[in-house]
């Protein structure tokens, strides 16, 4: 039995206890000096949730001791980037110090248990970025294995849970949630992301000069080709739960060759003739993206497309609209900046008000403003507002002699809905069929402006999959499988190229922040969804209703999806180090230059008085008439003018050269982590999240760029 005389107690040791040896510097900078961690999934410091090892602290005494001993209470202030804290020495002399901690250090490595391996087979569950263990995961494997293992810098989180896969999503990849829930957050999916499905066909018809009824065609065939290329990309492609569909990537470079020299003198209807041109050059630039995917030279692309690469591509795609947005808005202020304004209210000051605890504002943002804006339009249309007596909003502008009409014919074409005559003249079944415009015309410079489209468009899917991988997936996917996703997109451009959609289709971008909100990841709700989205395209009466949208109201809400598009791209410097002076002069070097070398090509050529027959924002897609570059061949010069008018092409080549040869180490680039083949066959979970359905991999073993 234990004294109970105080003085006879043993004295406590130091708290925290003295290590066996220097405690392992924190990943966050040892990897400046040639640390090399262990751990398969930490790979570099950009990413949250590291893992630091710690030595263990000495074996507990027995019981009697622990009775007798009270030790001190730790310090609330424990630093835990920094390791333990050196033990505070007693009174006695420096070689006594010295004897007392060498006894100390030989009677630990005599009780301490050795230390185990952390477990590979995790079944994907509770992983953080790059397949590391959550914070709370990693502390309870230390508190019951005895393992050397604590979980510091844990994620940190914004309030609309955006950062990684510690966001508590409600269903992961795999996951099938049942009938209704499936039907319910797969429709919510394809919703919340419709304004990106919609909004292009609203600009390149009119653009093309095509009809109400061309334009509810193009949005029903659109919609039946995203739905289609959906259920492709999730089965055979990356096997992420990613929205196919008409990308803002493709926008800049299809208005550049609708306004075309060649296309400006035609007269009559248009619309087909710029149709098929449109699909001739995406099938080519499509093929060339199926190639470099299924071929394998994505993989080796891939060594050169990082975040700071990423980054400014994806937010010059975003900036380089900024001519059109506004200046169409002002064609009918009321109506365009009250739907900006109402995007802005529910997407930013109601983004937290749940209902049924879901976050409908934050969800449906553009939706509900679309709607609401598109009624009180209605209502002013059929309350007579914008009718003005003895003038008819059907009648072409040149054609109008009335001074009062003319004074009003802005506001009669931009703020009227007309829904009756597009509701009357579409059908209420219509099947999309292939080359229902005709057979697509080939040129070889047009085709070649969107080989290079297509190029652009792999890094933004780079980009998308990498961060819809930390939200859902076990671990990242590898280069293989990247490299079969790309090649499946390019195989549904070909696709949507062939029904005539007049884009290409990609991986939207949009994707990572419905799916950060909604934290919906199942691949089987969104699946629910593409099926949905297949079956409102066959209702023409869907189409008619989308098309009498009017263009400023369009105009409005490409505004805030610009906007947005922006910001994620620009989202995509958190997996860098962002305040590193390298990284912020090329990201900032590649922004300016994207805006300021295409203002050059637009502008070459155009004085303050030149009669240009195109309006004034189509005027920076005109530049292939008058660029710079004046060449023998024609073909050679409309392909430069056009390529270097374009803001990503600009941004890409800067942000990729700079990065590639300015010096910098991977943590502080940011390397995009991707895991080993043959890493993800032994992982039952990494197998299962990205492995073909059918046995078809197992078919193709032979072929390295199917991921396994």
């Amino acid at each position: 039995m234990a004294s109970s005389d105080p003085s006879k107690k043993p004295r406590p040791g130091p708290w925290p206890p003295a290590p066996d040896s220097a405690a392992m510097p924190p990943s966050s900078w040892a990897k400046r000096t040639g640390f090399r961690p262990k751990f398969s999934g930490e790979t570099n410091a950009s990413d949250s949730g590291q893992i630091t090892t710690l030595p263990l602290p000495p074996a507990q005494p027995p019981v009697q001791e622990q009775a007798q001993a009270k030790p001190k209470q730790p310090d609330s202030n424990l630093d835990l980037e920094a390791g333990p804290v050196a033990p505070r020495q007693g009174p006695t002399s420096n070689g006594e110090a010295v004897v007392a901690r060498d006894r100390a250090k030989e009677k630990d490595k005599e009780l301490t248990p050795p230390v185990r391996k952390r477990r590979e087979s995790d079944g994907g569950k509770n992983l953080g970025a790059n397949g590391l263990p959550t914070a709370g995961e990693g502390s309870r494997r230390a508190r019951n294995e005895g393992a050397a293992t604590v979980d510091v810098l844990p994620q940190s989180l914004d309030d609309d849970g955006f950062i990684s896969r510690n966001s508590h999503m409600k269903y992961e990849l795999r996951d099938s949630p049942g009938l209704v829930p499936i039907g319910l957050y797969g429709f919510q999916h394809f919703l919340s992301i419709l304004g990106s499905l919609i909004l292009i066909p609203l600009v390149i018809v009119p653009a093309m000069g095509g009809t109400y009824e061309d334009t509810a065609n193009v949005v029903s065939t659109v919609l039946f080709t995203s739905g289609m290329t959906t259920l492709l990309h999730i089965s055979f492609g990356s096997r992420l739960p990613l929205i196919q569909g008409p990308s803002f990537v493709y926008l800049a470079p299809v208005l550049a060759i609708i306004n075309s020299p060649e296309f400006l003198g035609l007269n009559g209807n248009n619309f087909k003739h710029i149709m098929k041109e449109l699909q001739g050059a995406i099938i080519i630039g499509s093929a060339f993206q199926a190639f470099l995917g299924y071929s394998g030279l994505m993989k080796i692309l891939l060594r050169l497309i990082n975040p700071v690469v990423v980054s400014p591509t994806i937010a010059a795609i975003g900036l380089s609209f900024y001519s059109y947005g506004f200046p169409r808005v002002g064609s009918c202020i009321e109506i365009g900046v009250l739907q900006i304004l109402l995007v802005i209210i529910f997407s930013l000051y109601l983004r937290k008000v749940s209902v049924l605890g879901h976050r409908v504002f934050l969800i449906y943002a553009v939706p509900l403003g679309l709607f609401i804006t598109w009624a009180a339009a209605f209502l002013l249309t059929e309350s007579g507002v914008y009718s003005y007596k003895g003038c008819d909003p059907n009648i072409p502008a040149a054609n109008i002699i009335s001074d009062h009409c003319r004074r009003h014919v802005s506001r009669m074409k931009n703020c009227r809905v007309d829904t009756s005559h597009a509701f009357r003249s579409s059908p209420w079944f219509r099947f999309p069929y292939p080359l229902q415009w005709g057979t697509p015309v080939f040129h070889w410079k047009m085709a070649l402006v969107m080989c290079v489209v297509s190029i652009i468009s792999s890094v933004d899917s780079v980009g998308s999959y990498h961060a819809t991988a930390l939200l859902v997936a076990s671990r990242p996917p590898t280069p293989g499988v990247l490299s079969r996703g790309i090649g499946l997109e390019g195989l549904s451009s070909i696709l949507a190229a062939i029904w005539g959609t007049g884009t290409g289709s990609t991986t939207l971008t949009e994707n990572v922040h419905t799916i950060a909100v909604t934290k919906m990841g199942s691949r089987r709700a969104v699946e629910f969804g593409a099926c949905a989205m297949i079956v409102l395209s066959l209702i023409g009466k869907v189409g008619g209703i989308i098309a009498s949208i009017p263009e400023v109201m369009v105009a409005a809400l490409l505004c805030f999806m610009w906007a947005m598009l922006t910001a994620l791209g620009l989202s995509n410097l958190r997996y860098s180090e962002a305040g590193s002076s390298r990284n912020i002069i090329i990201v900032g070097l590649s922004l300016f230059f994207s805006l300021s070398v295409p203002a050059y090509f637009q502008q070459y050529g155009i004085s303050p008085n030149s009669n240009m027959s195109v309006p004034s924002y189509y005027q920076p897609y005109a530049v292939a008439s008058h660029g710079p570059i004046q060449t023998k061949s024609d073909g050679l010069n409309y392909v430069l003018n056009t390529l270097l008018s374009l803001n990503m092409v600009i941004a890409f080549l800067v942000a990729v050269v700079l990065d590639n040869t300015v010096p910098g180490s991977r943590q502080e680039r940011g390397v995009y982590t991707w895991s080993e083949a043959e890493a993800a066959r032994r992982e039952p979970a990494v197998s299962k999240d990205y492995e073909l359905p059918f046995r078809v991999g197992k078919i193709f073993r032979w072929v390295k760029w199917v991921g396994f």
